[in-house]
């Protein structure tokens, strides 16, 4: 677990840093070239680094282990960082449109060459940091670290989008086409759009995961075989696998032998949750039900039946 945090971590001050880098030089390249794409562009940048904070405390508080309040632990705090990523992306994809149709309506300018080569640059850059946050989440199963990376992969798309702006505005003043001009405030509008439709996915996932998602039967089919593998279960009357941040917490509900001593019930039910839970690495927890077999009684549903 310690080891989980520890590499979840880095991988969050590796957005805080890196964004703040490149937010402030193309902060900086995009007043001095007077590019809005560039400037919408550092703006996005800058709203990751928000992110990752939140990304930051939401693992912090998801490792806490399970109390009186929370005893199925706290990691649905990962999903709730990622809701706040969401938002705050939506509040920048907004800021950007804004300035952005503004600047249509001002007297229209190249930027300088200078403002190609921040864009070319970003795109590199986020898009190295976008494999390597999306690799270490799916790595740790973070919700939290893989909604940040797709923060990172819309930042490749926002600094293509301004390149594109970018460079049609400085052809267009170089070949006397007036219209090319205002592809920079344009490209800034289509950034922008980008942005509000990354942060609606990643909000609408986040939802999903919070409101305590089970996983439906075909995704349990391994962790059947293994608990109808101990010895002493006869069947599984159901299971309920939910889904609580970056991992799981199992409900299961099993017949044994009706003869049985209660002691003998309880020692089945204790290596069904051992097995388990050393067989898979994504399960905190396991609560097990222990039924006395009965042919003629009729088994619960599984949640996520279809």
């Amino acid at each position: 677990m310690d080891n989980r945090l520890a590499q979840a971590q880095v991988g969050a001050w590796v957005g805080i840093v890196g964004n703040l880098l490149l937010a402030g030089i193309k902060l900086m390249i995009g007043f001095w070239s007077k590019s809005q794409a560039l400037i919408a562009d550092a703006v996005h940048s800058a709203s990751d680094v928000a992110g990752s904070i939140a990304v930051l405390i939401g693992l912090r508080a998801a490792e806490r282990p399970p109390d009186e309040d929370h005893p199925y632990g706290h990691g649905k705090a990962e999903s709730i960082a990622a809701i706040i990523v969401s938002v705050l992306l939506a509040l920048v994809g907004f800021e950007i449109g804004r300035a952005s149709v503004l600047t249509l309506f001002a007297p229209p300018q190249a930027p300088a060459m200078m403002a190609v080569w921040a864009a070319i640059g970003s795109m590199i850059v986020k898009e190295a940091m976008f494999r390597y946050k999306y690799n270490l989440g799916k790595k740790l199963n973070s919700p939290s670290l893989i909604a940040n990376a797709w923060e990172h992969r819309s930042d490749v798309y926002s600094s293509f989008a301004a390149l594109i702006g970018i460079g049609g505005a400085i052809l267009g003043e170089r070949l006397g086409i007036s219209w090319l001009v205002y592809l920079d405030p344009i490209a800034g509008i289509f950034v922008s759009i980008l942005v509000l439709q990354m942060a609606y996915n990643i909000l609408m996932e986040s939802i999903h995961n919070t409101l305590d998602h089970v996983l439906h039967e075909e995704q349990t089919v391994e962790l059947r075989k293994t608990i109808e593998g101990v010895q002493g279960v006869i069947r599984i009357d159901s299971l309920r696998a939910r889904e609580h941040g970056h991992y799981q917490i199992v409900d299961v509900k099993l017949s044994v032998d009706p003869y049985i001593t209660v002691e003998e019930g309880h020692s089945i039910g204790k290596l069904v949750k051992q097995t388990v839970l050393q067989r898979f690495e994504d399960v905190r927890d396991v609560f097990v039900h222990i039924n006395p077999y009965d042919d003629g009684d009729a088994q619960e549903p599984s949640a996520g039946r279809r």
